[in-house]
């Protein structure tokens, strides 16, 4: 669903494409867990119309609404990993990059 956002420019495709993936992803794990929309719903604290509304790749759901049905289905963790910084290659690289090429031992304060 191409919508648009506050600032009035509509989404990318990539990022529609994303969103899409992740509701299909929500979907078909509540499915194979045998799991109804209405349960999942009553156990994620959201309405059923949001999680539809996720389902059907809707990025105007709240991010808070997508933590609570991965955590009702024990997923949490996977997007706490999104972004973790100890897997950020290019930001670690960057880092490397800026290393001094040697380090020099500092006299003691007060030293002649």
């Amino acid at each position: 669903m191409a919508t648009k956002n506050p600032i009035g420019f509509p989404p990318s495709a990539a990022v529609i494409r994303v969103i899409a993936k992740l509701g299909e992803d929500l979907s078909r794990v509540r499915r194979r867990r045998r799991l109804t929309r209405a349960s999942l719903a009553e156990r994620s604290g959201v309405s059923e119309s949001t999680l539809k509304r996720l389902e059907k790749g809707d990025g105007r759901v709240a991010l808070e609404s997508v933590a609570r049905a991965l955590y009702a289905l024990g997923e949490l963790d996977r997007l706490a990993r999104v972004l973790d910084t100890a897997s950020d290659e290019l930001g670690l690289l960057l880092m490397d990059e800026r290393l001094p090429k040697r380090v020099r031992s500092r006299r003691p304060s007060g030293a002649l």
